[in-house]
């Protein structure tokens, strides 16, 4: 019997259930029939960031930024190229904390860029400053172990 992986969909925030080995063969939402990855961060916000934390088995992996951060602009496609790399293990997504200031003052974001690790409803690793890709994958991975 395989398991069951949980996870909201990027689009519309249903939960869908995939079996585990099947996450990598481009799933699609049951209910808006979207692709469940696209190979990129997607954006969230307060309702949206609590299905991908709270009912997603999935790690959540969140760069806190802001759009006038020049370190968060700079290390912006290296995010999404650990995107393409790290999914579908794991879910990325990026918040901004101009648009959605409860959510930094939720996790104390005090410097931007803030990468920030959850899984089932809980912080289980923060790193601070601008990384590169390959960085923020081998930093993740080393997290989810």
């Amino acid at each position: 019997m395989s398991s069951v992986v949980q996870m909201a969909c990027p689009h519309c925030n249903a939960i869908n259930r995939v079996p585990g080995e099947r996450a990598g063969d481009a799933p699609k939402c049951g209910r808006c029939h979207r692709p469940l990855f696209a190979g990129k961060p997607i954006a969230l916000d307060a309702t949206s960031f609590e299905a991908h934390m709270n009912r997603s088995d999935l790690p959540l992996l969140v760069d806190f930024w802001a759009p006038w951060c020049g370190p968060c602009k700079m290390m912006a496609p290296h995010f999404e190229a650990a995107a393409a790399q790290l999914e579908p293990a794991m879910r990325l997504a990026k918040v901004d904390t101009e648009a959605q200031p409860d959510l930094g003052a939720r996790f104390a974001i005090r410097s931007i860029p803030t990468l920030a690790l959850f899984k089932g409803g809980r912080e289980l690793a923060r790193m601070s400053g601008a990384m590169h890709a390959a960085d923020i994958v081998r930093w993740a991975q080393g997290q989810t172990r």
